[in-house]
């Protein structure tokens, strides 16, 4: 018996959605309405007006391209582990935070915890559990498909759907946000990506007569990074939210995240609101609301093969000595300076199951159907040349400071090679 599909829901990227019955009832949740009050791109509306898109449409499309692959790959995948992974891709996004990846480093610093963990307690605890157990599906074992972490032995391909160098999760972002932005870098054949897709040794792989689709993922993901996830004056906007954040901390109770019932009834609006209240943070809210915005008064792109070199850029000790060094410089407070770097390297790949951050599994068909292993790295040109860390480092400071922060900016991080950031 094929699946049933309830009703449908219609998405600006691929048309229609259909939904089954258990999907309905997930949707209908809390937690995933919720995700419709959490953008995706906080503060890239700064810049592009109409990047007001949520968590929720990302996770819709997320969902439709998990069954378009799950049903697409030659594996013999039951109704019943097709729909598994259509809800586990649902669900990927369920433990985002208000203003999605920018509390992320808060909770960190107090709870240990990330996005990532937070979906698999919802999952696990929160009425989506009970949902999914009357529906007969294992909310611990979709709580673990969602983040990528199932871990099911020989079909490891499961996760990796979910969560790997060239998941559903970044075909959609990709895709969606720029159709949002428009800023029209996030342009590539999804569909074809998709159908080409296969199992080798357990693992997602493509087919080689796809590279060019593979190589217009991957360099939408690069340009798409540059254009709107880095973006100078959105990043600027984010700055400003996480200072407010961080000012606000003790007296709008943050510390009430670890609860999952707090952390639930949280959404942008909810703590847009706090922040404006709050005496310490509303300062920095009322600049933003009348855009008055950092701005950026340095700016240098690091290029290095080797991981060290980003891994001492992200680190917040280093960051905190090379503030201190340029805000003496330019005789202001620390306060006055705003260092950003990405916090993870950024081209264009993290969390990638075990591969290097371009190390795409590849085949080409044999003879026979057999399937040979290819290095993405020694088949494509484009691959070998973006292969490297790009760090954009940038200066930040309140517009009046702009030409003095430059100024020691340039003294402190201009002229010296990056090597000697390893000094701090």
């Amino acid at each position: 018996m094929g699946r049933v599909y309830w009703s449908f829901i219609k998405d600006p990227i691929y048309g229609y959605i259909r939904i089954t019955e258990v999907e309905r009832d997930v949707i209908d949740s809390l937690p995933v309405q919720r995700l419709r009050r959490i953008r995706q791109l906080s503060g890239a509306e700064y810049v592009y007006p109409a990047a007001n898109h949520t968590r929720f449409e990302h996770s819709l499309g997320t969902m439709f391209l998990a069954g378009a692959l799950a049903e697409s790959l030659p594996v013999g995948l039951s109704e019943s582990e097709i729909q598994e992974v259509r809800l586990a891709a649902l669900l990927h996004d369920v433990g985002h935070a208000p203003f999605s990846h920018l509390l992320e480093p808060i909770l960190m610093k107090y709870f240990n915890v990330n996005h990532e963990v937070m979906t698999k307690r919802i999952v696990a605890e929160s009425e989506l559990a009970d949902i999914l157990e009357k529906r007969g599906f294992d909310a611990e074992e979709l709580s673990k498909l969602a983040i990528g972490e199932l871990c099911e032995p020989n079909r490891r391909f499961l996760d990796q759907i979910i969560r790997s160098s060239i998941d559903v999760d970044k075909m959609d972002f990709l895709v969606r946000d720029s159709y949002h932005t428009g800023a029209g870098y996030g342009y590539f054949d999804v569909f074809r990506l998709i159908y080409t897709m296969d199992v080798l040794d357990d693992k997602l792989s493509v087919d080689l007569t796809a590279l060019p689709t593979l190589e217009a993922f991957i360099l939408a993901r690069f340009e798409s990074f540059r254009a709107i996830y880095f973006h100078k004056t959105s990043r600027a906007a984010q700055l400003m939210l996480l200072k407010a954040m961080e000012r606000a901390t003790e007296e709008i109770g943050l510390m009430g995240f670890g609860e999952l019932d707090r952390y639930l009834a949280a959404d942008d609006a909810s703590l847009w609101a706090a922040l404006c209240k709050c005496e310490a943070s509303a300062p920095i809210m009322e600049d933003l609301k009348r855009r008055r915005l950092l701005k950026c008064a340095y700016e240098r792109t690091f290029f290095a093969e080797d991981e060290l070199i980003s891994s001492i850029l992200t680190n917040e000790g280093v960051r905190a000595k090379v503030r201190e060094e340029i805000a003496q410089e330019a005789g202001l407070s620390p306060d006055d300076v705003y260092i950003d770097v990405p916090t993870l390297p950024s081209v264009p790949y993290n969390r990638a199951m075990e591969l290097g951050p371009m190390e795409i599994p590849l085949f080409i068909r044999a003879k026979g159907g057999r399937k040979i292993a290819k290095s993405l790295s020694e088949v494509s040109k484009v691959i070998s040349v973006l292969k490297t860390f790009m760090n954009i480092v940038r200066i930040y400071s309140p517009e009046p400071h702009r030409d003095s922060v430059g100024r020691a900016a340039e003294k402190v991080l201009g002229t010296p090679p990056l090597s000697s950031v390893v000094s701090y």
